[in-house]
């Protein structure tokens, strides 16, 4: 039978087996010295065994009041086993709470943004955050982020960059709902602007317009094309690529040469990169196949149609926006072609507005998508993209286009 009561000089004696305290409490003694504390208890119908520790660490004393506080438990109904799972579970939530707004921001980015397809938005959001949130709640546990300090990211910008300090509000809020999610903070979002701080904040459009997309006018852009073919470089040709085609940024930059079909004169661009999820077909006029024999000898640099600085890497989309400001044209924006192209079609020529619409990739309707299937849709896209080039290479003040 096991002695009820060990001392320091038994324990250091021990000889490899188990040696009894009494009351549950047991020390174990292996081969090389090896000895630690057990406390044997029955639960339920169950045998259990809750480790307390080396004994070359925790004293007699203390391995007694362990043991001690163990049996509280059992009288108390509890499993000291379990007890102690939900305590370290307690303490393993307590120090992920203490994650900072960065580090909850980063971890956001990280899992998301694989679907985000446009590089500029991608840029955006991390710009945005370690621009005007970072600096005041960046280190801030994310569970004590306040709206007092989120009126402290957004008060100094709320009226000289409006349209700023909203989207960052937006996404403040999203890291905090992510946040809450992963249980790393409680309690309502003080990002949040429907019923909170649209009291403490004026409206973002009662403070500035909405700014939409510069565009160049139509009779302007025969004069644009001109000087934009005087530049150099891939950046040049992929914005007269976007021109030409009425096409995206995102879908223009990420183009490859797999998608190109020269002789059928068509550029399929997958669903991936467009903004509806669909593939799209998009037909190449004779500039855009031209645009296509200069972007050939390129190639040596990786599959896209208009590579970056890097190997196989494409150009940024910021590429597009500082070769309009070294041409003095920082006043318009790559997207803004597309709305000179649609005021264009309305304006000078006699298309219908789907045959346009489904040029710029928008949702039409059912009716129209069956029939884009058919084709007859993208063989009228194909005289209308012919009839804007033809329009692209003519000087201001020319007689307008009519087509058919």
């Amino acid at each position: 039978m096991p002695s009820n009561k060990l001392t320091i000089a038994a324990v250091k004696n021990a000889k490899p087996g188990m040696h009894g305290d009494g009351s549950g409490l047991w020390l174990q003694v292996g081969d090389g010295d090896q000895k630690s504390w057990i406390f044997r208890y029955r639960f339920g119908k169950r045998q259990r065994y809750l480790g307390l520790g080396s004994a070359h660490t925790v004293k007699l004393a203390d391995a007694r009041e362990a043991a001690h506080e163990a049996r509280r438990l059992l009288q108390s109904g509890v499993d000291p086993i379990e007890a102690r799972k939900a305590e370290r579970a307690r303490l393993e939530l307590e120090a992920v709470k203490e994650l900072t707004f960065e580090e909850c921001g980063a971890a956001y980015i990280a899992a998301h943004e694989a679907g985000w397809r446009n590089e500029k938005h991608r840029w955006q959001w991390g710009q945005s955050l370690k621009s005007y949130a970072y600096p005041t709640i960046g280190k801030t546990a994310v569970g004590a982020v306040n709206t007092n300090l989120i009126l402290k990211v957004l008060e100094p910008i709320w009226q000289s960059k409006t349209e700023t300090a909203s989207r960052l509000r937006g996404r403040i809020e999203t890291i905090l709902d992510w946040a809450a999610v992963r249980g790393y903070r409680t309690g309502e979002n003080p990002a949040r602007w429907k019923g909170h701080l649209d009291h403490l904040l004026v409206r973002p459009d009662k403070v500035a317009k909405v700014e939409h997309h510069a565009a160049l006018g139509f009779d302007q852009i025969g004069t644009f094309m001109a000087e934009l073919r005087l530049q150099g470089g891939s950046a040049a040709l992929a914005l007269e690529f976007l021109i030409l085609t009425a096409a995206r940024t995102g879908e223009v930059i990420g183009a490859r040469w797999a998608e190109i079909d020269e002789t059928a004169k068509l550029w399929v661009v997958p669903g991936d990169r467009m903004k509806s999820g669909r593939e799209h077909r998009v037909p190449l006029s004779e500039d855009v196949i031209a645009i296509l024999a200069k972007a050939r000898p390129l190639r040596g640099r990786g599959d896209f149609l208009f590579p970056g600085s890097g190997v196989a890497k494409p150009l940024s989309n910021m590429a597009l926006l500082m070769l309009m400001r070294r041409m003095g044209r920082s006043n318009l924006t790559a997207h803004g072609f597309r709305s000179t192209f649609r005021d264009w079609v309305s304006e000078r020529t006699s298309f219908p507005a789907e045959v346009a619409e489904m040029a710029l990739a928008h949702a039409v309707g059912d009716k129209v998508e069956a029939a884009y299937r058919r084709g007859d849709l993208f063989e009228k896209r194909r005289g209308l993209m012919d009839a804007w080039m033809k329009h692209c290479a003519v000087t201001p003040k020319i007689g307008s286009e009519q087509a058919a």
